[in-house]
């Protein structure tokens, strides 16, 4: 079931399992998640431009970076918030994947550094999306064209905040075009069958995530909150039509399936493309499993067929 590029990847993880996150140091385990990414990277595709940015409101500071891809085709903007069970992750750790979506879409990406748990816990990040989101599409001459669309993207957590933040965000009329969710989290319940079948053993451990929940979420307790989890969410009409991307043996995969279930119900355009054979995070491992990649083909086509059919 889970393809043959991975079996050494899986075979070295489950030798030598990382310790529980309750047993290490917040800056133990993010350090450790960026020696892992810069060991996967492949070769930075190369861009126009790349310039850290810092984003000003309410009083505080968003870090982001701005991508300016070689030969740009779209007036659409990127707004890109990175994974890592809202605990770890950065620009810097997924700075490759960046590179390599900007590259092969032909658009611009906008990563933002959101605040992360334990220090701050929900609704922080969210907070930072959805002001990320209201910024640029106010400034969107800072970051692009004066008209670009703007698309919202985000890969596991950090595609809880991308989907959420379209839906809260869906009646300010700031000209969001498209979401596109990686492998979503979309809730900390985690009771389906992928996620019981995909528990351990995959990558994504299942008790590390429940973990990470607990310190997002800190004294928030309302599980049922769709800013929490958005597969409870019971009207998401007239959000922004979605590309939701799946990885075969992903404990999280049911529930995106799931999801793009309820956004059709709601009248919501949707397109679900299933990478077979993948594992959650795989398009972060491109550099080391080139087959990994293979979806973002895919994934480029849908987005500039989402351009051509939205409203200038």
């Amino acid at each position: 079931m889970v393809h043959p590029a991975f079996e050494p990847i899986l075979r070295q993880a489950r030798e030598h399992p990382s310790s529980h996150p309750s047993s290490v140091s917040v800056e133990a385990r993010r350090q450790t998640i960026r020696d892992e990414a810069f060991a996967l990277q492949g070769d930075m595709a190369p861009m126009t431009s790349r310039e850290d940015r810092t984003i000003q409101v309410d009083g505080r500071s968003i870090r982001a970076r701005l991508y300016v891809p070689m030969g740009e085709e779209s007036q659409a903007l990127v707004i890109y918030f990175h994974g890592g069970s809202f605990v770890t992750g950065d620009l810097d750790t997924h700075e490759w994947l960046c590179r390599r979506l900007a590259s092969d879409t032909k658009m611009r990406f906008l990563a933002i550094d959101y605040r992360l748990a334990p220090e701050h816990p929900f609704p922080a990040g969210l907070y930072d999306a959805m002001d990320a989101i209201r910024y640029v599409a106010t400034h969107r001459s800072e970051f692009g064209g004066a008209n670009s669309r703007l698309i919202v993207m985000g890969e596991s957590a950090g595609a809880n905040l991308a989907t959420v933040a379209a839906a809260q965000l869906r009646d300010e009329d700031l000209g969001i075009v498209a979401q596109v969710l990686i492998y979503p989290t979309l809730g900390p319940e985690l009771m389906t069958e992928s996620a019981h079948t995909f528990a351990s053993g995959y990558l994504l451990d299942l008790d590390q995530l429940r973990y990470d929940y607990r310190q997002y979420l800190g004294q928030y307790g309302d599980h049922t909150d769709p800013r929490v989890t958005p597969l409870l969410c019971i009207d998401l009409a007239g959000v922004a039509p979605a590309v939701v991307v799946v990885a075969q043996c992903d404990p999280l995969r049911d529930e995106a399936v799931a999801y793009v279930g309820l956004l059709r119900h709601c009248g919501v355009a949707v397109e679900l493309l299933e990478a077979k054979g993948m594992v959650h995070g795989f398009l972060e491992m491109g550099g080391a499993v080139p087959e990994a990649l293979e979806v973002v083909d895919d994934l480029a086509t849908h987005l500039h067929r989402l351009m051509e059919d939205a409203p200038s």
